[in-house]
């Protein structure tokens, strides 16, 4: 998921140019092809949504997203469903066969209570019998340790500029969350933009308890994008889950 920290428009341009080659999307594609009807919390840019529809998929594709300029990326298309909003602001009940959050989207969840409220609505949503599938990254993996200051490389942005981007930690990590922030700068520009966003760190097992605490039943658990096993140090908790 596109955090909050690519909210504006200017910085949603640059999302998808700044992370191709989507091994979450090779995973989580085959289950969108074979639900009738999928919805796709955080969205960002709509692009697997758009996959999906490009591939011949015929049901309802939902894209929900809270910030505006991912969802004008999105909405360059017409055929997928927008949704401006997050699930706080939305009340479906047992409409789709299919949950989705990619891209990390499930770590924005920071407080016990959003995090109960999210899976609540996300139970509501599914039909009974419906899958829930996501990842979060293993906090066991210390992923954050590589941000302190990491510089990720440049890509060419919408306009064809060079823009180069770097990650830095900027509140470490507290035994629950990281912050950290994206400075992007190009030459094409006047000045650099920084963008911050907050992120959870769950362990397997307080996962596995708020899972079943919303009657979502956890069907398969990975460590990773090749469907390995889960492991202390695997780089992802990835999630499928089930609807009782």
């Amino acid at each position: 998921m596109p955090d909050l920290l690519f909210a504006d428009a200017e910085l949603a341009a640059l999302y998808d140019a700044m992370n191709p080659g989507r091994d979450d999307y090779d995973f989580y594609r085959p289950m969108v092809m074979a639900a009738h009807s999928v919805l796709d919390v955080g969205c960002g840019t709509g692009s697997l949504l758009h996959e999906a529809r490009d591939a011949g998929h015929s049901g309802r594709l939902c894209g929900l997203d809270p910030a505006p300029g991912m969802l004008a990326q999105a909405r360059r298309r017409d055929d997928v469903e927008w949704v401006l909003g997050d699930l706080s602001s939305v009340a479906w009940h047992a409409e789709f066969d299919l949950v989705v959050m990619t891209g990390h989207a499930f770590q924005v969840l920071v407080e016990d209570d959003e995090l109960r409220d999210a899976l609540a609505s996300i139970h509501a949503a599914l039909r009974p019998g419906g899958r829930f599938a996501f990842e979060t990254r293993n906090p066991s993996a210390r992923a954050w340790e590589a941000w302190e200051t990491e510089v990720r490389g440049a890509f060419a942005g919408p306009h064809g500029e060079r823009v180069q981007v770097s990650r830095k930690v900027t509140t470490p990590f507290n035994g629950r969350v990281v912050s950290f922030s994206h400075t992007f700068q190009s030459v094409a520009w006047d000045q650099s933009r920084v963008s911050h966003s907050t992120l959870r760190f769950i362990g397997k097992a307080d996962l596995d308890a708020e899972l079943a605490r919303a009657g979502l039943m956890q069907e398969a658990q990975f460590g990773d994008w090749d469907e390995s096993p889960l492991t202390e140090t695997s780089p992802e908790i990835i999630t499928i889950a089930r609807r009782n």
